[in-house]
Formats: C-alpha cells, sequence, structure tokens
C-alpha cells in the first residue's frame, strides 16, 4: 500500500491520466524493479505513471510538488546494468514516458526532434520505411530508448557512436511545471532548432544530461548520411599483452581522423559470453582458470583481444586510407584478420557497425544460468597503451582476487578511452552475490587512485562515484546541487541522480 501522501496524489494523477495509466498494485511496482539489481530490496518504486503528452507531464508535476512525491522519469526503462527503470530513491513513482513515441524528420537535414519512447528499433524501421537515407548509432543493447541512452551518455560504434555529442536542441518540462526549449527552440518557429546547437547565451542541453534538473520531453539529434561504401576489418589478437600496442596503433589514428569510428577492442569473454555458458566447461567456483580459457578460445577461434574497425564514406576516400589502417594493423601481427567491405545498394550486416539495432549482447547475462545480470564499472582513461596495460592489470588482478570471470572492453572517444568491466551475476548464487558490492566498491577506489572516475554507473554507486570527483572540496557536486536547490527546491524529479540532491531531500539515500 503507498504511502498516505502518495495515495492522497493520486487521485489527482488520475484525474489526468485515468486508472487505466496509473499503476500502484504492487506486481505493478515490482515491474518496475531493477531485475540486475545486487539487493531486490532497495531501489523499489511506489508505483507508476503513464503520461503521453507534455501538458499530462506539467500536471503531474505540478502535483507531484504538492503532495511532496518524488517522480523517477524513465525513457523506456531499459538501461540494463545502470538501474533498469527503478529509482535511486526508494518509495518514488516511476514516471513511465514509454508510450511518448512521436518522430519528426528532416530529410534534408539529416535530423529528428524524438520524444522519449521512441526507441532504436523504432527508429530504425521508420527511416528504413524511407529509404535509409540515414543511420543510427545503436548501443549493445538496442531495446531501450534513443533519447534515454543519449541522456546517459551511450555510446555506438558508427561515427556518430558519441549519442550525446549529437544532441541538438531539447524541450524540458522543470519542477514547477514550466517548459523550456533549449538553443535555437527558445525562438517560437524556429526553422534551425535542429541545426544549430548554442542559441543565444548559456547552452543548456548537456546540463540536462546525466541530471535531474528537468524532464526531456522532446530532443534533436543529428543522424549520419549514408555512406557510399565501407571497408574495414575484423581482428583478433593473441595476448592480454596485445592490448596496449593495440592501443598505441589506433589512437593516432582516431585522433587525426582517418579512424572516425569509436572502436571497442573486447576480451575473449565478451565474445564467448554470448555464444556458450559457463556451466558447459566447468563446474569449479571462482575465476576462470588458464586452461579453461584457452579451450573456450580454441573452440571458438577467438583471440584474448577482439576489434572490428571501419571505415565511412566515399569509396575513393575508403580505397586510399585502408592500406594505411591494414599496414598499422599488419604491423601488430593479429591472430587473425578478417576484411570487411559493403557498398550502397548491397545487403547491409545486421551489426553495430551498420547501426543496425541488436540485442544478442543481452545474453551474456545468461552466462552463469539460473537469474543472469550484469553491472558495469566504466572509468574515463588517457588514450596510452601503458595506461591502458597497466589498469587491466589491476582490475583483471582484482577479477581473480575476488573470484569473478573477467569480462572487459576499451572503447575510444576521439581523445579517450572508457574501460568498461562488466560483473557477470548469478542472482541464485548467495555467494557470489555478497562479492559483488565490494569488488565494485573496489574497483572504483583503484580507479581514484589512479585519478580516473565513471562515466556512468549504478544506482546504488551513483553518491559513491559523484564524491570521488573531488576537486575543490567537491566543488562540481556543490555546484550542481545549487542549481538543483534552484531549479527544484522540493527535489521532485529524480532525486538522486547522479547523486544530485535538493536540501529537501539531502541525505535521503541513507
Amino acid at each position: 500500500m503507498p504511502p498516505a501522501r502518495i495515495q492522497q496524489a493520486l487521485r489527482q494523477f488520475q484525474s489526468v491520466l485515468g486508472a487505466d495509466r496509473t499503476f500502484f498494485t504492487d506486481e505493478d511496482a515490482t515491474s518496475y524493479q531493477d531485475k540486475f539489481a545486487i539487493d531486490d530490496a532497495l531501489h523499489h518504486p511506489a508505483g507508476a505513471l503513464a503520461p503521453e503528452t507534455v501538458e499530462e507531464i506539467q500536471a503531474l508535476v505540478r502535483i507531484a510538488a504538492e503532495h511532496k512525491v518524488p517522480l523517477w522519469p524513465i525513457s523506456r526503462g531499459k538501461n540494463l546494468g545502470y538501474g533498469g527503470s527503478a529509482p535511486e530513491l526508494a518509495g518514488s513513482v516511476v514516471l513511465d514516458l514509454s508510450r511518448m513515441k512521436k518522430i519528426e524528420y528532416d530529410e534534408a537535414n539529416g535530423t529528428v526532434l524524438l520524444e522519449p519512447g521512441v526507441g532504436f528499433y523504432d527508429l530504425y524501421d521508420f527511416l528504413q520505411a524511407r529509404g535509409m537515407k540515414h543511420w543510427l548509432s545503436t548501443p549493445g543493447n538496442a531495446w531501450g530508448s534513443v533519447v534515454g541512452n543519449a541522456l546517459d551518455r551511450g555510446v555506438g560504434y558508427t561515427p556518430y557512436g558519441e549519442n550525446t555529442s549529437k544532441i541538438c536542441g531539447m524541450e524540458v518540462v522543470l519542477a514547477d511545471g514550466s517548459v523550456v526549449r533549449t538553443g535555437m527552440g527558445a525562438l517560437a518557429g524556429s526553422p534551425t532548432w535542429q541545426l544549430y546547437r548554442y542559441g543565444f547565451g548559456p547552452a543548456w542541453d548537456q546540463m540536462f544530461v546525466q541530471s535531474n534538473f528537468g524532464i526531456v520531453t522532446k530532443m534533436g539529434l543529428w543522424l549520419m548520411p549514408e555512406p557510399e561504401s565501407l571497408m574495414g576489418m575484423d581482428l583478433e589478437f593473441d595476448s592480454p599483452e596485445d592490448l596496449g600496442p593495440l592501443i598505441d596503433a589506433l589512437g593516432p589514428l582516431r585522433r587525426e581522423g582517418l579512424l572516425q569510428q569509436s572502436p571497442t577492442i573486447g576480451n575473449w569473454l565478451r565474445a564467448a559470453a554470448v555464444l556458450t555458458t559457463r556451466s558447459e566447461w566447468t563446474d569449479q567456483p571462482g575465476a576462470l582458470s588458464d586452461a579453461v580459457i584457452a579451450a573456450i578460445r580454441a573452440k571458438y577461434r577467438i583471440g584474448w583481444w577482439g576489434v572490428s574497425l571501419r571505415l565511412y564514406g566515399r569509396e575513393a576516400v575508403n580505397k586510399a586510407a585502408y592500406p594505411i589502417l591494414e599496414k598499422a594493423m599488419n604491423d601488430l601481427k593479429p591472430m587473425t584478420l578478417r576484411p570487411a567491405t559493403w557498398k550502397r545498394g548491397e545487403p547491409l550486416e545486421h551489426s553495430g557497425w551498420t547501426g543496425t539495432p541488436i540485442t544478442f549482447p543481452m545474453q551474456n547475462a545468461n552466462w552463469h544460468g539460473g537469474r543472469g545480470g550484469h553491472l558495469g564499472f566504466s572509468p574515463v582513461l588517457p588514450q596510452s597503451g601503458n595506461a591502458a596495460m597497466a589498469q587491466f592489470k589491476r582490475t583483471y588482478d582484482r577479477y581473480r582476487e575476488f573470484g569473478m570471470d573477467y569480462q572487459a572492453s576499451f572503447a575510444f572517444g576521439e581523445r579517450h578511452l572508457i574501460n568498461v568491466n562488466v560483473a557477470l551475476l548469478d542472482k541464485d548464487d548467495p555467494a557470489m552475490m555478497g562479492k559483488v558490492d565490494p569488488f565494485l566498491r573496489q574497483l572504483v577506489a583503484d580507479a581514484k587512485a589512479q585519478g580516473y572516475g565513471e562515466y556512468r554507473t549504478h544506482l546504488d554507486y551513483m553518491d559513491l562515484v559523484a564524491q570521488t570527483y573531488d576537486f575543490g572540496g567537491n566543488a562540481l557536486l556543490k555546484l550542481n546541487q545549487r542549481v538543483k536547490n534552484a531549479l527544484d527546491p522540493s527535489g521532485i524529479i529524480a532525486p538522486g541522480k547522479s547523486g544530485i540532491w535538493a536540501d529537501a531531500n539531502l541525505g535521503a539515500s541513507a
């Protein structure tokens, strides 16, 4: 049974949405829990609301403020491994925006204006029906929202892989129920809302990314024009020590722009966990032995590290660039190098490299069998082979110390690396689950000692990670909280998101 203040608000919520779009039974609340949580009792929502229009959101926010009911907005709730649809603050009401699915497409300029409920499959189908003149950049799990992914700085694998950098213009409902449009959208009727990011004065788009300052109801996004051709290669490398030289070879090519995509170097388990399960190889507890790792790699013919590289654009340009990339990789003596080519008009490879939505990487949640799942630890590193090798060795030692199987990748940005480490879960194994939280906290501490911080994190670690950004006595966190207090003094919208709390609910996570 929801608390009294929520029961009082519920009558007003239902007057806005009707009973069929308010969800407050125990079963409803359970359906919005984090399915990959370490502790299912944490982050339990009170219920959910499902608006379909901006006007409904405005009304719900005003009712929530009147009754001091915290709202947790989600786009589709598929941010798996980071909290899914669950709120940071237990007892919050989930604001489920998945029914808001409008798409506006500017084909001439290659932009879209999206509502939060538009998933990657939705947008892909929309574009495909119009001739696929533009491509998406999809994450490994493309089940989720395009808007939600960009707002949490999710990444894909094409030249437009850093989705948050392609945001151009937002519509946002603030905690007082007012609506603001950022950038050129602040000019009524502007035809350049999705064309120029900044507008006049301070640019606010990124202020609403990974924050709780408002509820994003529309977001502009730039799409990649369909290229004339693709050329590239899929590579496997045999030794753990190949990581550093590979990063040092790719880094300069990425920085100069010859390699425009955001490649990801993944370890053997990143590939194998979607092909097999652990029980097929061993029943021994603790981290996998070198012998078992060697057997799995031999069966599937995969390297210790693998990476896929693609060149996009005009065929003549790709043909000139390909030999440079090929030589750089052959100089490293890869275990295998398989060329890949595509020309406009040919059948499209269904993969992240072509912006096709996929979900099969989620199969890794079944690595242990039973009720599986995964949590991520993802610090930002310099684009340096030495730094990456040192980070790999530290982290790999921790995996073995805690008896965990090592799954990781190193994802390139233009100037940085993101080291995504995955803890694969078996929620039916209490001994394993008891080790996961201390393991992840140790990884955060290890990274902080090197000056590395995470770029996103699970609900359980938002406060912890926010505290690691400690320059000037956590001056950035204090600034975020000052903005929160100014825009949302009652702490109604997503309290605790990214470690940001209003004074009205500060400490509510304790």
